[in-house]
């Protein structure tokens, strides 16, 4: 495919253009409903399965599911295609284990799944700030990420980045702002539409190149990677030491656990009113991840054949350029700016990452407006401000943040923070979910304690891990001050999760976690226990 009598630079012009207007036509259409509280945080109840699996699978597939498991199959073989497919399995899981006890009526954010069930605003609070400490990281990540796609793609000095993260942070907050969850629904339907599309086009022309034989295609890629039959076998990622195979368990646990528990995900299935609509919505969220991912293991194959990893190394030691590299050794004699299939492959990496910073910015300010501030919640009952305007100012508040995180963080490698991010959510939220649902005589004293406790545990690992110093790919590849083993903590974090959980449910206090206890009031608590109607399912 050559660039022909299209320029490729003016068809990423009108391709961004136009994703960035409909995907505001479609917030603005959204805002008409967003001064309802359950509109703006949660979307429509109503929306029909596959609208609301498309939405879930596209607040899942992040920018770390695109570039990083791309990388890693073209640089790791086998330890790649695992990532994808644990990918998949976490999106299984939640479908198979959370997604039904996850929906109920009015419920907003997953402090009030516990305060619910617990009836205590503390625990509200305490998962709050651990909703914060796990998508703030992710945000940043994402943003930087999009500055620097908005670069390439538009063909713009190096130096036009921090202009490109700030008007990329802008896109967010009026995405977020206006459209809430609901608008952010939409884009996030059309974002995964554009991304399935781009990766089978990217995964058949690289197919196409290799006969139609998944066998050369893998054969060619082994050769590539210098690898030879280690390609086909785990140990690449980490190592087959026992430290490595500890570190591989460690972080499928991590990937497993954590994908499956971000808040923005969860955010999307407590309007889902029917066990019918869930599972029909978690058939098509299933369904377009498994398709993303799979033609990304195919891209990742042919990023090794094509590219081969020297490059790939040269360029990014964790492989994180090989799906724009691949792309343009599929379309060679033409310069990325003014190739169309760059042009289009960028801006399906452009829609992932502002669709992703969308969704997430939307769930920290939830968890800022409903979960963080119950005092501020009285005082705006009584001077007369919406809940939603609170959540709008949350919005703003959240993307300065980011914004100026992101900007300070350019240039620095980002898998410590994806990392990071995936710890908590897989450590402290998934434990905390997990037992409130399944084990009886969970407490708020136990929530608390992990919910605090493992965030802290995780930072304290990773900060003296090989993710930070010592290995190419750590934060600071320069130094070695590592003393923790494993570059992933969730084999000790996950389990001390779930220990501080349970141990701090086995030492209660009188009246810890019952419901007269709660300054939300017995009647509150009593009422959440109702189980609510459900359209369809009457006895």
């Amino acid at each position: 495919m050559n660039g022909g009598s299209i320029d490729g630079h003016a068809l990423a012009l009108v391709l961004f253009v136009a994703f960035v207007s409909v995907s505001l036509l479609l917030c603005g259409l959204a805002a008409a409903d967003s001064d309802d509280p359950e509109q703006f945080y949660t979307g429509s109840a109503t929306a029909r399965p596959a609208a609301s699996g498309l939405a879930v699978a596209g607040d899942y597939i992040s920018v770390a599911t695109l570039l990083s498991t791309t990388g890693s199959v073209a640089l790791v073989g086998y330890d790649g295609v695992l990532f994808a497919f644990a990918t998949v399995l976490s999106l299984t899981l939640l479908a198979l284990v959370l997604a039904r006890p996850l929906r109920g009526r009015n419920r907003f954010t997953l402090g009030d799944l516990l305060s619910e069930r617990l009836g205590e605003r503390s625990v509200r609070v305490a998962m709050g700030v651990a909703v914060l400490v796990t998508v703030m990281p992710l945000l940043v990540v994402q943003l930087a990420a999009a500055g620097e796609i908005m670069t390439v793609m538009l063909d713009l000095p190096g130096d036009a980045l921090t202009g490109c993260t700030i008007a990329t942070g802008a896109l967010m907050v009026c995405f977020s702002a206006s459209g809430g969850m609901r608008g952010t629904g939409y884009v996030q339907i059309l974002k995964t539409v554009v991304l399935v599309g781009a990766v089978l086009l990217l995964a058949g022309l690289v197919l196409s190149r290799f006969g139609w034989s998944p066998p050369a295609l893998w054969d060619a890629a082994a050769e590539g990677s210098g690898q030879g039959s280690a390609y086909g076998t785990p140990g690449l990622q980490f190592g087959d030491s026992v430290t490595g195979t500890l570190d591989l368990i460690g972080f499928h646990m991590t990937l497993a656990l954590g994908a499956a528990c971000m808040p923005h995900v969860m955010m999307r299935l407590h309007p889902v009113r029917s066990g019918r609509h869930v599972r029909a919505t978690m058939g098509w969220a299933v369904g377009a991840v498994a398709l993303v991912c799979g033609g990304v293991v195919v891209v990742g194959l042919g990023a090794a054949a094509l590219v081969g990893a020297p490059a790939l190394r040269a360029a990014d030691p964790a492989g994180g350029t090989a799906l724009l590299m691949v792309t343009a050794a599929l379309d060679p004699g033409v310069a990325p700016a003014h190739s169309v299939l760059f042009a289009i492959v960028a801006i399906a990496v452009f829609a992932t990452t502002l669709a992703a910073v969308a969704g997430i910015a939307v769930a920290a300010a939830a968890s800022v407006a409903h979960d963080l501030a119950p005092s501020a919640r009285r005082r705006s009952r009584t001077a007369g401000m919406p809940e939603t305007g609170r959540a709008r100012r949350a919005v703003l508040a959240v993307g300065a943040v980011a914004v100026l995180l992101s900007v300070l963080a350019q240039h620095r490698n980002p898998q410590i923070l994806f990392s990071f991010t995936f710890a908590v959510a897989a450590s402290a939220i998934a434990p905390v979910v997990l037992c409130v649902l399944f084990v009886p005589g969970t407490t708020a004293r136990g929530v608390r304690w992990a919910l605090y406790g493992t965030p802290l545990l995780t930072a304290v690992l990773m900060a003296v891990s090989p993710a930070t110093s010592g290995i190419p790919t750590a934060l600071f590849p320069g130094h070695d001050f590592h003393v923790f083993p494993l570059q992933t903590p969730g084999l000790v974090t996950i389990p001390a999760g779930f220990a501080l959980c349970l141990l701090g449910s086995r030492l209660r206090r009188r009246g810890d976690g019952r419901p007269g206890r709660s300054p939300d009031g017995p009647a509150h608590w009593a009422a959440a226990q109702q189980p609510a109607a459900e359209p369809g399912n009457r006895p």
